[in-house]
């Protein structure tokens, strides 16, 4: 391709609406334009690297004997209310696009097609020996992201590649996840990415079991805990540890004492000259259910340990049933304003006890549940003599113990934060270490979530009629070209691996008024191409500064040059990568480019 033939517009200072490194070169480097808040035009150069992920993800997919498909955009709402996610979607994640149709009827644009998916298997899979049979699509999903940010990173528009799985049994669905753990490794090293496998919280896909795969970058959304020993890493919303051995208590006898202006764990372990380890502070949530319904939860967990909202979301999702409901909307931290709503009496905010009265909440108010629900985060259970809320403001008690002074809430549960620097589970030598990720694949098991509540059933080799077992697998396709441009880049612009790079290399003329120097750019185009590398000209009227600046800032891989040293038969090629320089005889240009370009694929 001929740059003077391209849509191809640079741009020399960041974009005002760019937060990070890869949004502000995705911009000024010509490859996406802003149309909307979260939605982007591809142009040329974005698109073939979009088509080159694509047909690694292919390679990939079709290897395992899985079959490209491609499945409706446009969704009824029906199919989301049979698996009970249309309220999530809509309500609780608000992430689903909807709309009434003319003949009234509610759609979504698709955001995730497990619903789909197994509306088709349960009309077409009847038996065992259609069994295990992998679907997949690369296709454009919708998401009304909130806060759309950072470009194709968090966008409301975006390609995904999705697949689904489907088999008689666990132990199939665990063969297929475990090919999908290959293969998603293979789709990432084949790009050229650092990356991370994690395990990670399932969200509103669902599943027992999932892993992220990270790719690594400073400007991750994510936090990615793991050990040196290469045994363990999870998301931050999903990773365990053990963590710090509590201090003992100093204090031997229970009692109530004064402390003013201590509504922090930092201000009352000042003041009692104690550990924070030694204290239960006590946190109050509000939980909104999909029926409307809400409840106040009150969270006992160790002074020094933060609550993991996901981890809580997830506990409180299991007893959903309990308020009518089937998911959470909605969970915080209840502002003064909020509390007007329901309290009965003023909280004494930062003194609370873990036996805070129930009669704080005011009865009859409507859709609110009238007690507190009690949980205790693990880290608290086996406290002695500690510190806690007195449930009046400017006093705690010290010496309080489960069973005497206080009762043990019914609900233990572990939704601790886990932290760098916290010994891991599987060996308590080694500490949990920490790194920034951005989210490019996830894979799950999903099990019979979705075939149990749509009937998606087949017959045994026993002759029953049992639910298909599926797996669900996903990569963001543009997001990952983003995130390849986040992991490399410096002050000059893209550097993009080889294996990905919308053109391997770029043939410059500095000065266009010279025929020995485009007509050797053009013999070098031309046999560049017909080796099997892919090469821009760049044959615009421009000044040679600027054209070293675009060859920089788009990051092709390898820049070849036919400037001064051409009169002595030489052309100087540099590797963008390094921007290490060489001259080499033109007759050996090609030669040694394919060379390096073969070299990277491999690796």
């Amino acid at each position: 391709m001929r740059l003077s033939q391209m849509l191809f517009v640079t741009l020399r200072e960041d974009p005002a609406e760019a937060e990070i490194p890869s949004h502000k070169l995705m911009l000024r480097a010509g490859y996406i334009r802003r149309i909307a808040s979260g939605v982007y035009a591809y142009l040329p150069l974005l698109l073939r690297v979009l088509s080159k992920v694509s047909a690694i993800v292919r390679e990939e997919m079709n290897a395992t004997g899985a079959q490209e498909c491609l499945l409706p955009q446009l969704q009824p709402a029906d199919l989301w209310q049979e698996s009970g996610r249309w309220n999530t979607y809509t309500k609780a994640e608000g992430i689903m696009f909807s709309l009434v149709d003319r003949r009234q009827q509610e759609m979504g644009l698709g955001p995730t097609h497990e619903e789909v998916i197994t509306a088709v298997a349960r009309d077409m899979i009847r038996s065992y020996r259609q069994l295990p049979l992998h679907l997949y699509q690369i296709q454009t999903k919708f998401r009304d992201e909130i806060r759309p940010r950072f470009g194709l990173m968090r966008g409301r528009e975006f390609i995904m590649k999705d697949g689904y799985s489907f088999h008689p049994d666990e132990t199939s669905l665990k063969q297929t996840y475990q090919e999908m753990y290959t293969a998603y490794s293979n789709i990432l090293r084949r790009c050229g990415l650092e990356f991370r496998a994690v395990e990670a919280d399932s969200g509103a896909i669902g599943g027992s079991g999932s892993h992220e795969f990270m790719v690594l970058a400073e400007a991750g959304e994510d936090e990615v805990l793991f050990t040196e020993d290469g045994k363990y890493a999870a998301n931050v919303e999903k990773a365990v540890s053990l963590p710090v051995d509590a201090e003992p208590s100093a204090f031997q006898s229970y009692e109530k004492l004064e402390t003013p202006n201590t509504p922090t764990i930092d201000s009352l372990a000042k003041f009692l000259k104690c550990s924070p380890t030694q204290i239960v502070k006590n946190v109050l949530y509000q939980v909104t259910y999909d029926t409307g319904k809400m409840v106040l939860v009150l969270v006992s967990i160790r002074g020094d340990q933060d609550v993991n909202e996901v981890k809580l979301i997830n506990e409180l999702t299991k007893l959903a049933k309990d308020y009518g409901g089937s998911t959470v909307i909605a969970l915080e931290v209840p502002a003064a304003e909020a509390q007007e709503k329901w309290a009965a009496k003023p909280l004494p905010l930062g003194y609370i006890a873990p036996d805070l009265a129930d009669d704080h909440i005011q009865k009859g108010v409507e859709n609110l549940a009238p007690k507190f629900l009690r949980m205790v985060d693990k880290t608290a259970v086996e406290l002695k003599n500690f510190v806690t809320g007195s449930n009046e403001a400017g006093y705690h008690v010290v010496g309080a113990n489960w069973g005497s002074e206080l009762t043990l809430p019914r609900l233990a549960v572990d939704v601790r934060k886990a932290s760098a620097g916290d010994r891991a589970i599987h060996d308590s030598a080694q500490t949990l270490q920490t790194a920034r990720g951005i989210e490019i694949g996830h894979i799950f098991q999903l099990g019979t979530k979705y075939s149990k509540v749509l009937s998606a059933t087949f017959t045994s080799e026993q002759g029953e009629e049992v639910p298909l077992v599926m797996g669900c697998y996903g990569v963001g396709v543009s997001r990952l070209a983003q995130a390849a441009v986040e992991q490399s880049y410096d002050k000059d612009g893209i550097v993009w691996p080889v294996a990905i790079a919308p053109y391997q290399a770029i043939v410059v003329i500095p000065n266009i008024a010279d025929k020995d120097q485009v007509a050797a750019a053009e013999q070098l185009y031309q046999d560049l191409n017909a080796a099997g590398i892919e090469t821009l000209l760049d044959d615009r009227d421009e000044r040679a500064g600027v054209k070293f600046k675009d060859a920089d800032l788009i990051g092709i891989p390898f820049r070849v040059v036919t400037g001064r040293s051409l009169k002595d038969g030489k052309v100087e090629v540099v590797q963008r990568a390094t921007h290490s320089s060489q001259e080499l005889v033109v007759s050996e240009v090609v030669s040694t480019l394919r060379g390096w370009v073969d070299d990277a694929l491999k690796g």
